[in-house]
């Protein structure tokens, strides 16, 4: 399983940037797939993940409406496209996977524990 972010850059408030994960070695048809992001000095967060168990997506709430998680199947792919970015988006973002068969039905991907990680695209917004 591996998984390549991409995307990241400086970017003035208010901006968009559209992030990445292309995993490779293994189909996007058995996992869920998880946005995280770290900034400096701060826990790792939770944005935003899909299950291609069923297709269904969660997002956090600080981020709905700003960001949105898709997919392109045919590339393998997952996005982050995030819009009207503030400094407090500034952060390195990961993407991470997880296979649902683990997970009884009654977990969703915000609660996967993702064991496999990308290496992380970095993000800063400037006011």
């Amino acid at each position: 399983v591996q998984l390549q972010a991409s995307g990241g850059g400086l970017v003035h408030t208010g901006g968009s940037l559209r992030l990445s994960c292309a995993a490779s070695r293994f189909s996007l048809d058995y996992y869920a797939i998880g946005w995280f992001r770290q900034a400096p000095g701060k826990e790792r967060e939770w944005l935003s993940c899909i299950s291609f168990k069923d297709g269904s997506i969660f997002s956090k709430d600080s981020v709905k409406g700003r960001f949105t998680i898709s997919t392109d199947k045919a590339k393998n792919t997952v996005y982050l496209q995030m819009n009207s970015l503030k400094p407090e988006d500034t952060a390195v973002y990961y993407c991470a996977a997880d296979p649902f068969a683990l997970y009884e039905s009654r977990f969703t991907c915000p609660e996967y524990e993702y064991d496999y990680w990308g290496q992380g695209t970095e993000v800063t917004v400037s006011s």
